[in-house]
Formats: structure tokens, C-alpha cells, sequence
């Protein structure tokens, strides 16, 4: 049994992590659940929220905005909408985000609206909290 994992975090837009990790723990849409060397496989869908892995010491946290994980053989794969880690997050432009979203969702007229300012504030505080860290 091997003692790593490999985490590969992609968009479609670049590779964001490639890393050889002692632990993932991401926001699977049933609930977090945590990877470590030799999991069984499986695949799932991933909620907005924080992904985050250990090497040695180092924590590391990444936002992700939704997508799939899959567990093979040793391998994290998560191939997300988008993924940022705290250093890429612009926290001037999040924080406006949020602010957004709040109107929104204080000013949706239908259930349409209040879904979609909803979404937008999950992601603007999955951002937040990440970049706060």
C-alpha cells in the first residue's frame, strides 16, 4: 500500500495543484469526506466550499466552485467549475461580491433569482474564508 496520494485539481481553464499529498479532505455535495493512501475507489459530485490537503506539515486550503472528485488508485483527481487557492483571491473583489449577492437575494422577485444570488453568495464566502485563513 502506498503512503501518498497524488492530488491533481483541474478547471478548464489550467491545472491548479499537482502534488503528491498525505491527505485530501474535500466538500462532496453528500457531506465532506476525507482521502487518505489507499481509499477505495469512487467518484462524486463536489459542493462550493474548501478542498484541502496536507504535506508533512503544511496545510494547504484551495476554493473549489463545484465539480467532480474521483478516487483511483491512489489518485485524487477533482475537476472543478473553478479553483483558486488563498493567494490568487482577490478579497476586495469577493468581499463586493458578497455584498452583491446579499442585495440580490434581499431583492429577488422569484425563485429563479433567490437560487442563482444564493449560488453566487456561496462562492463569494468560499472565497472569503479561504483567503482569510
Amino acid at each position: 500500500m502506498a503512503d501518498k496520494i497524488i492530488l491533481e485539481i483541474v478547471t478548464p481553464e489550467r491545472k491548479v495543484v499537482s502534488e503528491t499529498v498525505d491527505i485530501v479532505v474535500a466538500p462532496g455535495e453528500m457531506g465532506e469526506f476525507g482521502v487518505l493512501p489507499g481509499h477505495i475507489a469512487f467518484l462524486c459530485k463536489l459542493r462550493v466550499g474548501e478542498l484541502r490537503y496536507r504535506q508533512g506539515a503544511a496545510s494547504h486550503q484551495i476554493a473549489v466552485m463545484g465539480g467532480y472528485a474521483e478516487v483511483l488508485n491512489n489518485q485524487v483527481t477533482i475537476l472543478a467549475t473553478a479553483a483558486e487557492a488563498a493567494v490568487e483571491i482577490d478579497v476586495i473583489r469577493a468581499k463586493a461580491a458578497r455584498e452583491r449577492a446579499e442585495r440580490r437575494l434581499a431583492e429577488s422577485k422569484d425563485k429563479f433569482d433567490f437560487v442563482r444570488a444564493q449560488a453566487a453568495l456561496q462562492r463569494a464566502l468560499a472565497r472569503l474564508k479561504i483567503a482569510e485563513r
